[in-house]
């Protein structure tokens, strides 16, 4: 860190270059990180075993797919992306034209999470780059595995006069978020998110923040068998199937009527069992607690007699390997932890309603969510929670999904945060968009210059509502007076 002045102010003055504008490079970058997942595949995966415990398909499913998937989508749009787009002015600019250009923002700083540690590092690291920029990337130190391979293995990738990797804790991220950057982009806890946006406040730097909370699934009366069932299993996967639970997006609780409850939670037991085993610590399929500050966060939200009442399935843990098994309760007190705090762990309430359309003032009752999962064949239920619920995301009938979609925006509102990214919102979220304007001298309307007298008020008036036909009866002087004559005429 005592070296990084210098060479923050040499990724600046790479900047000011104009090298990293340039499509070659922008497309250069890009293609190095498409290499450096497929050559660091082997040790990606490694790596998300030893600091997560996840299993290589959910790792290749959740990171290296989605990213390798990213990428291309990046690859193929750049040049559009880039490209200045036309734009319309009124009839008083005639013989103009104008078009809106994208340009980076300059030097900016990614801080990322822990969870999804190549993920959250490396998509919005793709929209800094395809617009342009020079990047600091901070991975978590709560995934030294996989922040060690960014660190080591990117530099032999991307170029490293425009990209830098920085490990370290809290302490290089105060130092970090010291600085001016023309750019913030943050994913993590709220709680950081507010000395995220503290340190940017001094310096008036723009941020992105991408945090979490408390993500509902809604379950409606299913008409079919079958339906109920594939609820169960996208409710699973959404909550025990994405790093066990540590997950912003994950499901946090479930919403159901009084009288679908028990076929509910049968269910759920039943495909907990086939999904992750009689025995899921030794299945291999569930990810691990991170560390044991967290593990023992987790103890302490069922510690409450309260809430040990209301477990229906699971609760065992073996601290020392960082293991909770799929756990669901029913109906824990609303005003204790589990419900008032994000889970971020593979704990399961189920929350009953007297009928489905109560869950929308549950929900609207609480902090606004990044995500919204609704399980539902009703159109009305589904337009109700449309107009009458607010979150970053809404998906009906599966979990998760959204995430993965590159011609969606991500990102929270609200408590959950603000900012958007993935496809080409990632590219908008760090690019400026400047107008451009180009005027020809060969017209000049007398109309927009002093003094001013009520012809001149008519003439200014159809043109800013570009109104060709009425522009053409003032000239003319057949157009009825404005009802505001008198005012324009004596002001």
């Amino acid at each position: 860190m005592e070296t990084f002045e210098k060479e923050m102010n040499g990724m600046k003055e790479y900047y000011g270059s104009g090298e990293t504008k340039k499509v070659s490079w922008r497309e250069s970058q890009l293609k190095g990180l498409c290499r450096f997942l497929i050559e660091k595949e082997e040790d990606i995966l490694k790596a998300l075993m030893l600091d997560l415990g996840k299993h290589h398909v959910e790792a290749f499913r959740d990171e290296m797919g989605t990213l390798m998937k990213s990428l291309n989508f990046a690859l193929s749009n750049l040049k559009y992306w880039i490209s200045g787009k036309k734009a319309k002015l009124p009839q008083i600019a005639l013989l103009s034209s104008a078009e809106i250009v994208p340009e980076p923002l300059g030097l900016v700083l990614i801080i990322s999470s822990w969870n999804f540690p190549f993920g959250l590092s490396l998509e919005p690291l793709i929209g800094a780059v395809a617009a342009g920029n020079t990047v600091v990337l901070k991975p978590s130190e709560l995934s030294p595995a996989c922040s060690s391979i960014l660190a080591l293995g990117l530099p032999n990738f991307l170029d490293n006069k425009a990209i830098k990797v920085v490990q370290g804790g809290p302490h290089e991220s105060q130092h970090l978020l010291q600085h001016k950057w023309d750019k913030i982009f943050f994913t993590g806890s709220a709680r950081v998110g507010k000395i995220v946006m503290s340190a940017a406040a001094k310096h008036l730097t723009p941020v992105t923040l991408e945090l979490g909370g408390k993500c509902p699934a809604v379950v409606d009366s299913l008409s079919s068998s079958w339906d109920l069932e594939v609820t169960v299993k996208r409710i699973l996967v959404g909550k025990y199937g994405a790093c066990g639970g540590q997950a912003c997006i994950a499901i946090d609780y479930v919403l159901v009527e009084n009288q679908y409850y028990p076929k509910l939670v049968e269910l759920m037991k039943l495909w907990i069992k086939k999904m992750f085993g009689e025995n899921p610590k030794d299945s291999k399929t569930i990810a691990r607690i991170v560390n044991k500050q967290h593990l023992s966060r987790l103890k302490n939200l069922l510690a409450d007699p309260e809430i040990k009442k209301s477990v229906v399935y699971g609760g065992s843990m073996d601290e020392r390997n960082l293991f909770i098994e799929p756990t669901i309760l029913l109906n824990p007190p609303l005003e204790s932890a589990i419900m008032t705090e994000e889970i971020f762990g593979p704990l399961l309430p189920i929350i009953t309603v007297d009928k489905i359309e109560d869950s929308i003032k549950f929900i609207s009752s609480r902090p606004k969510p990044l995500a919204l999962y609704v399980f539902s064949k009703d159109k009305t239920l589904q337009n109700r929670m449309i107009s009458e619920t607010s979150s970053g995301s809404l998906t009906f009938n599966d979990a998760i999904l959204q995430y993965a979609a590159d011609s969606l925006p991500f990102g929270g509102v609200g408590e959950s945060g603000f900012g958007m990214y993935h496809g080409k919102f990632s590219f908008d979220t760090f690019s400026s968009h400047k107008a451009v304007v180009r005027r020809s001298f060969l017209t000049d309307f007398w109309y927009r210059y002093p003094p001013w007298t009520l012809n001149k008020f008519q003439l200014l008036e159809v043109s800013y509502n570009y109104d060709y036909l009425g522009l053409l009866l003032v000239l003319l002087g057949l157009k009825t007076p404005s009802k505001r004559r008198s005012y324009f005429a004596n002001p």
